[in-house]
């Protein structure tokens, strides 16, 4: 593999059959080769099927090329079509159930795979070899040309996933909708919906109404989650929303047509608070002034990972009424959602109203438990024999491991790597979400002008992501997903700018082979998808052609360090007050600044022209930054 690496990321720098496309696919296939000449797609090409199976997948194809061509063709049954979609008769054991083999040819294009998600993936693979404009919502006029080439294509991981909260901000129908549609693009298989939490409630539940009535909606506030005021009494709750049960069928069958399983979220026992200012009775407080919280500081931080709540959001594990309500709702839940996963968060359970709890306390005594963590451990058992008299197998975040959990439950690791190893060596299975590398609501280029979050991501980070820890037996790990929480993403376009490029390279490290990473053919594919999300109206992040600056203590003076992302860039400078242009300095090496109030300013350029923001770096901006 790491000899025909640079003969591989060559040709994918080179033009093809002199069109203006290059071959540059996100995530990068197990194997391609380049063949001599091209296919022409037009009015007089046609789409074929082998089997009934693939009719579904040929007739989206048909659909996703009308607009931008204009060419109306009806996919046929056989296999004399141009664009021809072959379903094995004997499974092929290297693809698996969603791999795929494409030969492109100037004869036409002949996509085979074992089932139908296979042809799925071949689609969208074809669709990235096609000139951007494919990605048109109106009729172009283009030479539709299709590079000759052969890939044999499968997933590393089973397991490819991303997460959209909808608890801190409301998604309408169609905007989950098309947040699936774009990650299904990019060969993600698994759209984790984060259902609940204290901002929201945005399930139907129908023999618990005020779940609805009451935890869907919370007073309207601006401003940034974590500074907002508190309900006033007597103030209206307008702020909103949640999915009927009838939306909800409607997405997982959009869904399942893209070859996405929706794994649903309710977070229990912590996280609960619209559960709790529905039903108050549910926690050791049983506090009826309990609200939907609309972004109050509500929690204090320690600094140690320790915290403590102020309000009481928190399900109270002594108290049986508490099982009948979550019966209840995965009584629900369970006959909407047809995967084998419902996942029960069980991460930040503050337990402090717990202690002071006399039937907690008196539950303790019974189990004879001494550890207050042992008893959402208790709690965790219950919601687990629960989802298996529904059919379902629990999954949850790291902290299910802290009060014991049995081995049939799934971890999802969002802290770190020690407890991802923990739970794999347990003999856990294991999805890898750790902070570090796949938490995309935190800021992915320079802190002075991103949107504010108290931690950072860079694209290049995403990318180094490796989902098997050493030491461990990659059994256990069935892949990872990426993470966006809403605080501070209040619309879908904002939430497509925190999504994209980096799920461009997790897709990478969740589909592609190990060895197969190169940065900067990476980075030649991402400025390709750039332009084919211009043409598609898909908001993203360019972040990636922003310096990098790093400052340093120099004795009493400041260094400055800059870098960036993408390879090739000139990064011009001021430090005299003066706005920085392609005639001011250009950056080679480390730079002293003069002791006195200097300002920094930095721009980067490509071929003479200003290419990233301008940053701006007051004194007591760069002291602050100082290591």
């Amino acid at each position: 593999m790491k000899k025909i690496l640079p003969i591989l990321f060559l040709f994918l720098a080179l033009k093809v059959s002199g069109q203006d496309n290059v071959i540059n696919l996100i995530p990068q296939p197990v194997e391609l080769k380049p063949l001599k000449g091209s296919y022409l797609l037009s009015r007089a090409s046609s789409i074929g099927f082998n089997k009934n199976d693939g009719q579904k997948v040929a007739d989206m194809l048909a659909l996703k090329l009308k607009t931008p061509t204009g060419f109306s063709i009806k996919p046929q049954p056989g296999k004399n079509g141009t664009i021809q979609f072959n379903l094995n008769d004997v499974q092929d054991p290297q693809i698996g159930k969603e791999g795929y083999t494409l030969e492109a040819t100037s004869k036409g294009v002949i996509i085979t795979a074992n089932e139908p998600a296979g042809l799925f993936y071949g689609i969208q693979t074809l669709l990235q070899l096609l000139p951007k404009e494919i990605e048109s919502s109106v009729e172009v006029p283009a030479k539709w040309i299709i590079p000759a080439v052969k890939i044999k294509d499968y997933p590393r991981f089973a397991w490819r996933g991303i997460m959209l909260d909808v608890s801190r901000n409301f998604f309408s129908k169609e905007d989950v909708k098309t947040y699936i549609d774009l990650m299904a693009k990019f060969k993600y298989n698994t759209f984790h919906w984060h259902l609940s939490d204290d901002n929201g409630w945005r399930i139907e539940i129908k023999s618990l109404p005020k779940l609805t009535q009451v935890g869907a909606w919370r007073v309207p506030r601006a401003g940034g989650f974590g500074g907002r005021a508190n309900p006033v009494p007597g103030e209206a709750a307008t702020d909103g929303g949640f999915y009927t049960q009838d939306d909800i069928r409607e997405i997982i069958r959009f869904a399942q047509d893209r070859n996405v399983t929706i794994i649903p979220e309710i977070d229990v026992p912590g996280h609960s608070m619209a559960a709790v200012a529905s039903y108050p009775g549910l926690c050791c407080t049983r506090d009826t002034n309990i609200r939907v919280n609309p972004g109050t500081p509500f929690s204090e931080w320690f600094g140690n990972g320790t915290f403590r709540m102020n309000v009481d959001n928190t399900l109270n594990p002594s108290d049986e009424k508490v099982y009948d309500f979550l019966d209840k709702v995965f009584t629900e839940m369970a006959a909407l959602f047809p995967g084998s996963y419902i996942h029960v968060g069980g991460d930040e359970c503050y337990k402090g109203f717990w202690l002071q709890n006399e039937g907690c306390q008196a539950l303790m005594k019974k189990l004879d438990i001494r550890h207050i963590e042992d008893l959402q451990g208790y709690f965790m058992n219950r919601v687990e024999g629960i989802l298996k008299t529904k059919g379902k197998k629990l999954i949850g975040w790291d902290e299910i491991l802290e009060g014991g959990i049995s081995p049939e439950a799934t971890v999802m690791n969002w802290r770190g790597v020690k407890s991802g190893i923990e739970a794999a060596n347990a003999g856990h299975y294991v999805v890898r979400t750790p902070t570090e590398f796949a938490y995309i609501d935190y800021q992915q280029g320079e802190p002075t002008i991103e949107p504010p979050i108290y931690a950072s991501l860079r694209l290049k980070k995403c990318y180094s992501f490796e989902p098997v820890p050493d030491g461990v037996d990659a059994k256990y790990i069935l892949g990872g997903q990426a993470n966006l929480w809403t605080e501070q993403v209040p619309t879908l376009r904002h939430a497509e700018y925190m999504t994209y490029p980096r799920c461009w390279a997790l897709a990478d490290v969740y589909w592609s082979p190990k060895d197969s990473r190169n940065w900067e053919g990476f980075m030649h594919r991402v400025e390709n998808q750039f332009g084919r999300c211009d043409i598609a109206q898909v908001n993203y992040s360019r972040a990636v052609y922003d310096a990098v600056i790093k400052i340093f203590r120099k004795g009493t003076a400041l260094q400055i360090n800059l870098n960036t992302e993408m390879p090739g860039l000139d990064i011009y400078y001021t430090i005299d007050g003066s706005m920085p242009d392609i005639y001011s300095p250009k950056y080679s090496n480390p730079v002293v600044l003069p002791e006195g109030p200097v300002t920094l300013r930095v721009i980067t350029c490509r071929d003479g022209k200003q290419i990233g923001h301008l940053i701006t770096l007051k004194p007591e901006e760069l002291k602050k930054r100082a290591e």
